[in-house]
């Protein structure tokens, strides 16, 4: 995802997301080891999408309290 579009959602859907994304990357991790996954790229996509989510919260956390 891209960050202006992350940065669009409230927190509350930022973790909505992320929850939904940190499933994906489970699941794929056990494809990976179970020999199906296709697109090995995907963990990291998965990873950076979830740091950037994180970075994000943590950008509208500082703003509410400055």
């Amino acid at each position: 995802m891209k960050p202006s579009e992350l940065r669009e959602k409230s927190a509350d859907e930022l973790l909505q997301v992320k929850a939904k994304i940190e499933r994906e990357l489970m699941d794929t991790r056990f494809k990976d080891t179970t020999g199906q996954l296709k697109d090995m790229t995907l963990i990291q996509k998965l990873k950076a999408d979830i740091a950037r989510i994180h970075t994000i919260l943590g950008e509208k956390s500082r703003q509410g309290k400055a």
